[in-house]
């Protein structure tokens, strides 16, 4: 019975992500929890849980006698963002490389081979929550609890952008090839390899940066001011 709330709140909050990355909900737009729960047909229990998940990633704003309000997001902050990403999970990469178990190379094989699967299913939501896995099994791999907690914080932050970008034509094709890249130098003990391919898997940069800003909405990404 615990659990039920937390579910319901995980497919709210996918719900009102996909509605304010999708430009339906723009910055500014208020977020009352009644009229949310009338709406979704659930208790304000649930869509609570969602808008302080919203709010974790940034895409809203819990004010003080205001509420939710969704918020905006600058192409700098973004931009910044995935390159802090990609430096923590490259690190990650490399010291998995030197400090994985053969059953944890053996787990991170397996969320491989499901994420080829659902590649070719074309589920890319499912495919999203499968790559989570496997990236959150290679943080584990590197055998470092803060480094492990400061990755996964920041790719709570950045989960929404990660899950748009895989609905871009051709990117879970790419995803899974370059899961094969890095998995590939795990196995093989090559720390630098390992670090630079997971590098260049996060990183979001030139074409493909201005792919994911040009398929947000203009109301939602702003330029830097002041």
């Amino acid at each position: 019975m615990k659990q039920e709330p937390t579910r319901l709140a995980d497919q709210l909050r996918v719900r009102l992500e996909g509605e304010i990355l999708s430009g339906e909900l723009a910055p500014g737009d208020r977020l009352d929890e009644t009229k949310l729960a009338a709406r979704f047909s659930v208790s304000r229990t649930p869509v609570r849980e969602a808008l302080h998940q919203l709010a974790t990633a940034k895409l809203i704003n819990l004010r003080p006698r205001q509420g939710a309000v969704v918020a905006a997001v600058t192409v700098q902050e973004l931009l910044q963002m995935f390159e802090v990403m990609a430096e923590l999970e490259a690190v990650c990469a490399g010291l998995a490389a030197r400090r994985m178990t053969p059953a944890e190379r053996k787990q991170l094989e397996e969320s491989h081979e499901r994420c080829a699967r659902l590649a070719k299913s074309g589920d890319v939501n499912a495919y999203y929550q499968e790559n989570q896995v496997f990236h959150e099994t290679l943080y584990a791999g590197a055998h470092n609890e803060f480094l492990e907690n400061m990755t996964s914080n920041t790719r709570n932050r950045l989960s929404p952008y990660r899950r748009f970008q895989l609905h871009h034509p051709g990117r879970v094709r790419r995803s899974l090839q370059e899961h094969a890249s890095v998995v590939e130098a795990i196995r093989d003990g090559e720390s630098d390899l390992a670090a630079e391919r997971m590098r260049g898997h996060v990183s979001i940069q030139g074409d493909v940066f201005s792919d994911l800003v040009s398929a947000l909405p203009p109301s939602y990404v702003q330029a830097k001011t002041g």
